[in-house]
């Protein structure tokens, strides 16, 4: 019986332990959510197969054409010769091998234009991802915003917990209303919804990032830690330019699209020449008519009469989509100029309102509340004094924490237009 009972001992403290580990789990920083995400991400391995096909393509589009090979026989003979049955006599047996020879490089023009095409494809997928690290970003950023929010939640209910216990006791000794104290309980409804909407909120931008790592770790096993905050230095505007020049994947896919269809053109010239085809067969003529000619070799070269057809059509079409490249890779430009501009501007402004925010408004909206909570206290202040003085200060400390998120994922867009990460 004593046994019996200890191997399901054994089995609850195994399960405690597990469960421990579980909620222990460490919390990843914004490192290792971007190694995952580039790791597991099903659209990014998606692209990334695209890649690799494209580089397929590169070993067909330089193979050489396949030689032909023709085997022939004639002239056997189906009745007897001179009254004798001898119907293999008079064959005639040949083989030809023919090869296509190409000329004017097409070859190696065939073979530029496929490995230009997978630098295409490598930067269009270095853009995909340029992208889709954005949206992960934006909802690292939330994960954050949702923890700060939720901890400012739980410690404003805390705080007021605790202020209403002292008003409990003051009002058994008499020193304020049953009316005062009915008001204080109903006030604190708004901050229990508050840390609801937190919770949902966090869960929410957990559920999010879970999805974009293709993760099913549990909600209440995930976490997420990073620096919370802003900085308040930027680089000159030019320099994010210049940055922005130097790493935009569709910018060089743009540039690599001009090269392209230049090569493309010049293919479609090559193509417009004549491609000669060499021959050479052995034959073997078993009929007596010629008894020096049994075994004879022969050589032969065709040429197409390009007459009618000589490419005209993809020689042009070829030369528009260079300046179609062209006049895309002008837009690309302006775009970059665009986009850089605009974060710019955006982190900026967001970092004009955070900074009265840090050295001014917080210490003043807690020492507002602080003052008038001692005033209440003794006497000195109305309730209604004390719960506007309350709601200001979790006013002005949840904007705060919003526009940090606003700076935030007002960084993210600046990395993403100037095509890496500058700013964290």
């Amino acid at each position: 019986m004593q046994q019996f009972f200890r191997r399901p001992c054994l089995a609850v403290v195994l399960l405690a332990g597990l469960a421990g580990s579980a909620r222990a789990q460490k919390a990843l920083t914004w490192e290792e959510v971007r190694a995952r995400f580039e790791a597991n991400n099903p659209t990014l391995r998606a692209g990334q197969i695209g890649v690799d096909e494209s580089k397929a393509n590169e070993i067909t589009a330089y193979l050489r054409p396949n030689p032909g090979l023709t085997l022939a026989t004639d002239g056997t003979q189906i009745a007897s010769h001179n009254g004798m049955w001898k119907p293999f006599v008079g064959t005639y047996e040949s083989a030809t091998v023919s090869y296509l020879h190409e000329r004017q490089h097409k070859r190696e023009l065939r073979r530029d234009s496929a490995h230009e095409a997978t630098g295409i494809a490598v930067s269009t997928q270095s853009d995909l991802e340029r992208n889709m690290l954005f949206t992960l970003r934006s909802a690292f950023v939330q994960a954050l915003q949702g923890k700060a929010i939720y901890q400012l939640a739980k410690d404003n209910l805390e705080y007021y917990d605790h202020f209403l216990n002292v008003n409990r006791e003051r009002f058994k000794v008499g020193t304020i209303a049953q009316v005062d104290l009915d008001r204080l309980e109903i006030q604190r409804v708004q901050y229990e919804s508050d840390l609801q909407t937190a919770e949902v909120n966090l869960r929410t931008a957990k559920i999010q990032l879970l999805m974009l790592l293709n993760d099913r770790t549990p909600v209440d096993q995930f976490d997420v830690t990073g620096l919370y905050d802003f900085n308040a230095q930027l680089q000159p505007l030019d320099d994010f330019h210049q940055i922005a020049f130097d790493n935009r994947p569709d910018l060089k896919a743009a540039v690599q699209a001009v090269h392209k269809a230049n090569t493309d053109h010049r293919l479609a010239v090559a193509n417009g020449s004549t491609d000669p085809t060499l021959s050479a067969w052995y034959t073997h003529n078993g009929s007596y008519n010629n008894p020096l000619a049994i075994n004879t070799l022969g050589a032969s070269v065709s040429f197409p009469l390009r007459i009618f057809d000589r490419n005209q059509g993809e020689k042009l079409r070829t030369q528009l989509d260079i300046d179609r490249s062209q006049k895309t890779l002008d837009a690309t430009r302006a775009t970059v100029f665009r986009d850089v501009d605009s974060a710019y501007a955006t982190v900026r402004s967001s970092v004009l309102l955070l900074q009265p925010y840090r050295d001014r408004y917080l210490q003043q909206a807690s020492r507002i509340r602080d003052t008038i909570e001692f005033s209440y206290e003794h006497g000195g202040a109305s309730l209604l004094d004390y719960l506007n003085a309350q709601a200001d200060y979790r006013s002005v400390r949840v904007n705060y924490l919003n526009l940090v998120a606003s700076y935030l994922t007002a960084a993210s867009q600046l990395n993403l237009a100037v095509g890496r990460e500058v700013l964290q």
